[in-house]
């Protein structure tokens, strides 16, 4: 069945399907629901590509599903509703998980600057960072409106592109404002350093 918008409630769309497989269902405090892998691929039937991304790199970053876990699933799934978007968004070679909105904004201009998908959140010199080019030995931070702002936060900041640097690495951040409102700049630094660090 397709889904409907539910009455009274604008923007809440309500999914129905016409059966569930055994294996598409959990229990959470008793109540039946499905899994978090059978709701994304539901949900990929009325996401757009953004949405999308985000809501499977929430549900990694909550531990609700693993993308390999996720792949496995849809590999098996046949002509699924859903299932053909979330294989192409899962592309091993192109999809990068990101834990905020901010890193998936970033991610195209790094592209753009001809980078190849770096490692993300990945633990380096004692700290996660955001993307690692281990061929490069660069490591990007995004600083969002959120985690960046008071003293204490930007102290640890700087002990982290210390620790970096101290292991030899090239450290570039970025602010919120640099990413969405300059991505020419963002692009071009990233060129600079990127030929730089390789020798061009």
């Amino acid at each position: 069945m397709p889904a409907a918008t539910a009455p009274n409630r604008p923007g809440i769309t309500v999914h129905r399907r016409a059966f569930l497989r055994s294996g598409d269902i959990t229990r959470r405090h008793g109540i039946p629901i499905t899994t978090p892998i059978c709701t994304l691929i539901d949900v990929a039937t009325c996401l757009s590509t953004g949405e999308l991304e985000a809501a499977v790199n929430q549900a990694d970053s909550r531990r609700l599903v693993r993308v390999d876990a996720l792949r496995a699933t849809l590999a098996g799934s046949g002509r699924r509703p859903g299932a053909g978007r979330l294989r192409k968004l899962l592309d091993r070679h192109t999809f990068v998980l990101t834990e905020s909105h901010l890193e998936r904004l970033f991610l195209p201009l790094a592209g753009e600057a001809g980078l190849s998908a770096p490692q993300t959140q990945v633990w380096l010199n004692g700290f996660k960072v955001d993307f690692y080019w281990p061929e490069l030995g660069l490591v990007v931070e995004t600083d969002g409106l959120t985690y960046h702002r008071t003293p204490g936060q930007q102290s640890t900041d700087r002990l982290r592109d210390q620790a970096h640097a101290a292991a030899g690495l090239t450290v570039l951040r970025f602010t919120h404002a640099q990413v969405k409102f300059e991505p020419r700049y963002v692009v071009a630094t990233l060129r600079a350093v990127a030929d730089r660090l390789r020798g061009a």
